[in-house]
């Protein structure tokens, strides 16, 4: 897991605006067999990690099941304890990857740009990122990302738009002056 995370490319992502220790996040993962504790959650942890490192105050993490209410449920009751909520899981085509639609149901507002910069970065590693359906949407006051289900395509994710977070709290905050 050492070798996907890197000092230097989380600095290298995170020059545009620091984010202040006050930003909260809270991981989800969407997992069928980590819910039933078949499978041992590695991307959630790999996730949690990365923020800490950007910043973040991890308030929360979750394990729920492929299962759109299971998720809209997490995430409706997250986003009153965390700012940025980032999830991991069930963005596939598979027929349980339900995440994507999940996160829209209950998201004031999508922001479209996100998820197509993990793609676009994601297919210089892999032609698979293409069959990434991740979203990143706004409710409330609170950033939701979905990211892929694998811990490196999880965390090469989330490093891509890692420069793009403390602006848009702080933009969801209502600090609306430019960098």
């Amino acid at each position: 897991m050492s070798s996907l995370i890197t000092e230097d490319s989380i600095t290298e992502r995170s020059t545009v605006e620091s984010v202040p220790a006050a930003f909260s996040a809270a991981v989800v993962t969407v997992s069928d067999s980590c819910s039933r504790g078949e499978r041992t959650d590695v991307s959630g942890p790999a996730v949690a990690d990365i923020l800490k490192k950007l910043g973040f105050r991890v308030v929360a993490t979750r394990i729920v099941q492929d299962d759109s209410m299971q998720i809209q449920n997490a995430l409706v009751h997250l986003a009153l304890e965390a700012q940025f909520i980032a999830t991991t899981g069930g963005t596939g085509i598979a027929p349980r990857d339900v995440t994507p639609e999940a996160t829209e149901a209950i998201c004031d507002r999508l922001i479209d740009g996100v998820g197509e910069r993990m793609r676009l970065e994601g297919a210089k590693k892999t032609s698979f990122a293409a069959l990434s359906r991740g979203v990143c949407g706004v409710r409330g006051k609170t950033l939701i990302l979905n990211l892929p289900g694998s811990p490196s395509g999880a965390v090469e994710s989330l490093q891509a738009v890692a420069d793009l977070l403390p602006h848009a709290l702080n933009l969801l905050e209502g600090k609306t002056e430019h960098p």
